[in-house]
This record gives C-alpha cells, structure tokens and sequence, in this order.
C-alpha cells in the first residue's frame, strides 16, 4: 500500500500518481503537492502549501516547514554514519543508531539532486542550487551552491557577479 494509514493528510493535498508513491507514519500539511516516485518516512513533517518534486526522499525526523519547493531527486539524510551491521557482523536495527534531525525553514528552495545532510538547519527563505551537497546549516535567505555547498549570494538582492553581468540567479533546479 503506497499511503499507508498511518499518514496524517491535510486539507487539499494534492498526490500525484498515488500507486507510485510510499508514505508512511508521516503528516503532510494541507494544500501540499507530492510528486510520482516520493517517499515521506515515519516522524516526518510537510508544511502547508508545499511542493514536493518527484523522486526525492524525505527520510525519517526531517521537519520541512511551510511553502517549501522541494525539487526533483532531492535526498535526505538521518544518519551521520551509516553501516549495514554492527561490529560484531550482525545487521544493524533502528536501536542501533541515533536518528539526527533535520529542519528546512518556511518558504526555503531546494534545487534538483540536492542532498542534504543529517543534522542541519536550511533557513527561511534559503536557496540551495541544484547538485548542491548540503553539509553546514544554511542561513535565513542564503544562496547556497556546490559540493560541498558555500554561500555564494542572498535571496534578498542579486549576488555581485551577477549584478555586474546582468544574469538572473540561478539555483532552484526548475
């Protein structure tokens, strides 16, 4: 079952291709729109009105706030150190590891193939271009690009480079 009944929907959720998506133990807030192939895990939270592109991941005690976009291919992340089994050879279990939270801010962009890191903050209105490794907390209305991802400019005025060529920035992935 793609939604399992353990997920709170709000009003007027719109889920694209319903049978291609899995959902489970997390809220989505009213008036949010998920794409074909997303999964939403248990303990995760979605903000009203938000945009969730199709093919991205948003794993366990990530809380995405209001009016978010969220990208094609986006990954989360929730754990800082990965491994399939224990030292001792037997496979690894939820009580084996420390799930990190993971925050993104009211009306924050995330581009396509993004990956964002455990443990992070994403601030209101921050813009993280696609392809971006996030690895540090973003701050409020920063413009954030590479890998690892750095400031490169504010999502209250244009970067300089940018105002001295005339470009537009660029980041969101669509």
């Amino acid at each position: 079952m793609p939604i399992a009944s353990t997920v709170h929907l709000g009003k007027n959720v719109r889920i694209y291709h319903e049978d291609q998506v899995n959902l489970y133990g997390c809220t989505v807030g009213d008036e949010s729109r998920i794409g074909s192939f997303v999964e939403i895990q248990k303990n995760a939270t979605i903000g009203a009105r938000c945009k969730i592109s199709s093919h991205s991941f948003i794993c366990e005690e990530v809380t995405i706030e209001d009016e978010v976009f969220i990208g094609h291919g986006v990954m989360f992340t929730n754990d800082r150190f990965p491994r399939a089994t224990n030292l001792d050879g037997m496979p690894r279990t939820e009580a084996d590891w420390a799930v990190e939270k993971t925050l993104v801010k009211r009306r924050a962009s995330i581009g396509s193939n993004a990956t964002i890191l455990s443990g992070l903050t994403v601030g209101e209105g921050a813009l993280i271009a696609a392809g971006s490794v996030v690895t540090r907390d973003v701050p409020d209305y920063a413009i954030v690009a590479g890998v690892p991802a750095r400031i490169i400019g504010d999502t209250h005025k244009k970067t300089a480079s940018n105002a001295r060529s005339g470009k537009p920035n660029r980041g969101s992935g669509n």
